[in-house]
């Protein structure tokens, strides 16, 4: 049913449970994998020698949180006995970048987490899972702890 089964991952409890979810319908259905973490690749305003200092600092931590937390999903995914492909996604709003992984890959399923905030704290940090329903034209499963 599912050729192509995209994870968005950020490290975090939820996504781990999404990625273990992806692994079981994977192994029903005989998708591809492929989980995303995604970086703004520039998150800094501002012009000189400092900045660009910055700018480097940033992309090797923010590169290395994402290779730690796909890492974990390679991981999680061998046990299952599922291969799964990685990417190191881009964009200014995490939800643009999913949606550009999940063209490019041609996936058409979404399973992914969420930390299922609710009321101010919804509203005053928003919600990936939220946008990335609103964006895309494909099922997307959401899976909470």
């Amino acid at each position: 049913m599912f050729k192509h089964i995209l994870v968005p991952v950020d490290g975090s409890k939820p996504s781990l449970l999404a990625a273990r979810k992806a692994a079981e319908l994977a192994k029903v259905f005989g998708s591809a994998v492929t989980a995303v973490y995604v970086i703004d690749p520039y998150p800094f305003t501002g012009v000189g020698a400092d900045f660009a200092y910055g700018q480097s600092q940033y992309l090797s931590a923010a590169t290395a949180e994402a290779n730690t937390a796909l890492d974990a999903v390679k991981a999680l995914m061998d046990e299952a006995g599922v291969a799964v492909s990685t990417v190191v996604g881009e964009g200014h709003a995490v939800h643009d970048g999913i949606v550009r992984v999940m063209e490019s890959s041609g996936a058409d399923l979404i399973v992914m987490g969420s930390q299922g905030r609710r009321g101010l704290e919804k509203l005053m940090l928003g919600s990936v899972t939220q946008r990335v329903l609103g964006a895309v034209r494909i099922p997307v499963l959401v899976v909470r702890e």
